[in-house]
C-alpha cells in the first residue's frame, strides 16, 4: 500500500501547460463571454471531497533560515491547545522538517478516498513528502513542475477531514511552489516571517509584494530570533542587531504579530520531535490577533 501511494504522488500526471500556469483569460473571447471577470480566471482547486477546512494560512518568507517551520509548528501547537482542529501542509518538498519537529514517523496511507495525513501526539494533522518516502533521508530530486504538482495534490487529494485551520509551511522564495499555492489554494491570509537583519527585511518584501499581486491578505509580520535573554541577568541581547521591524511594518502597512526571542530549549524540543511540549504562552498575543483577523 505504501509503495502504491508513493508511486501515486510521483507518477500522477501534472498539468503544466499554459492553461494551468496562467491566470489570464483568452481575451479574444471576452466579447462573447458573459462573465464579469476583468480578464482573470479563478484557478482555485477544491480540496478533497471528504474534507471541510474553515480557514487556510500560508507562512511565507523570501529567504530561507528565518524560522518559518518553527513559527508554523508553534502556531499550530498554540491553536491546538485552544481547542481548534489544526492541520499542517508541509509545502517545502525539498527541505521538509514538519514531521521531524513533531516526532511523526508513521507513514501516510491511502484508499480510494485519497491520501490520509499522519497525526501528532496531540492530534494535529500533517502531510509532508517525508511521510511518503521509504527513507526520510532520501533527497527529493524533482524539477519545479513535479514539486509544484505534489504540493497541489497535498491540497486536492489529501483527506484532511474537518479542520478549523490549515497552516501551509512554505518554502523560501517566490518561485513555483508559492505561485502554485497562491493560485491553487483559496488562502484566507499569509503570515510573513522575518529576522532583524536589513538584508532579510529587504528580501521579505518580495514575498509581501508577491502576495499583494495575487490578492492574498497579509495577516501581519512575525520577527523571529528578534532577541535573546541573558540566562544570568535577564537582559535582552540583540545578536542580529537592533530590530527595524517598526519601520518595515509601517512601510508596508502591516500589523506586527510578534517578536519572538531565540530560545535554545525550543531548538532542543524540535530536535527531539517534541515541539508540542513548548511553552506557547509567549505566542498568546499573536494567536489572539490571528483568531480575530480570521474570525475563528
Amino acid at each position: 500500500m505504501f509503495r502504491w501511494i508513493t508511486a501515486f504522488v510521483m507518477n500522477k500526471r501534472i498539468e503544466t501547460g499554459d492553461e494551468k500556469m496562467s491566470n489570464e483569460c483568452d481575451k479574444s473571447k471576452c466579447a462573447s463571454c458573459s462573465s464579469n471577470c476583468s480578464g482573470k480566471k479563478d484557478l482555485h482547486e477544491p480540496c478533497n471531497s471528504h474534507s471541510t477546512i474553515r480557514k487556510i494560512i500560508s507562512v511565507v518568507s523570501g529567504k530561507g533560515g528565518v524560522g518559518k517551520s518553527m513559527v508554523t509548528s508553534s502556531l499550530a501547537v498554540a491553536l491546538n491547545k485552544k481547542g481548534y482542529r489544526v492541520g499542517i501542509l508541509d509545502a517545502d518538498i525539498t527541505g521538509p522538517s514538519i514531521p521531524k519537529v513533531f516526532g511523526v514517523e508513521s507513514k501516510a496511507m491511502g484508499t480510494e478516498m485519497g491520501m490520509f495525513p499522519s497525526y501528532t501526539n496531540e492530534g494535529i494533522s500533517i502531510m509532508s513528502v517525508n511521510l511518503l518516502l521509504e527513507d526520510e533521508d532520501a533527497p527529493v530530486v524533482w524539477r519545479g513542475p513535479m514539486i509544484a504538482g505534489a504540493v497541489k495534490q497535498f491540497w486536492t487529494d489529501v483527506v484532511w477531514s474537518d479542520l478549523d485551520v490549515l497552516l501551509i509551511d512554505m518554502p523560501p522564495g517566490t518561485g513555483d511552489v508559492p505561485l502554485t499555492v497562491f493560485q491553487t489554494i483559496p488562502l484566507d491570509g499569509a503570515i510573513v516571517v522575518t529576522t532583524p537583519q536589513d538584508l532579510v527585511s529587504l528580501i521579505v518584501k518580495k514575498s509581501y509584494h508577491m502576495a499583494e499581486k495575487m490578492n492574498i491578505p497579509i495577516l501581519g509580520i512575525v520577527e523571529n530570533m528578534s532577541y535573546m535573554e541573558c540566562p544570568d541577568c535577564g537582559k535582552k541581547l540583540y545578536p542580529f542587531g537592533q530590530s527595524k521591524l517598526d519601520q518595515v511594518a509601517e512601510e508596508m502597512g502591516l500589523d506586527i504579530l510578534a517578536r519572538l526571542p531565540i530560545q535554545p530549549e525550543n531548538a532542543e524540543l524540535c530536535d527531539a520531535g517534541k515541539i508540542e511540549k513548548r511553552d506557547v504562552s509567549i505566542l498568546e498575543d499573536m494567536v489572539q490577533k490571528v483568531i480575530q483577523k480570521l474570525e475563528l
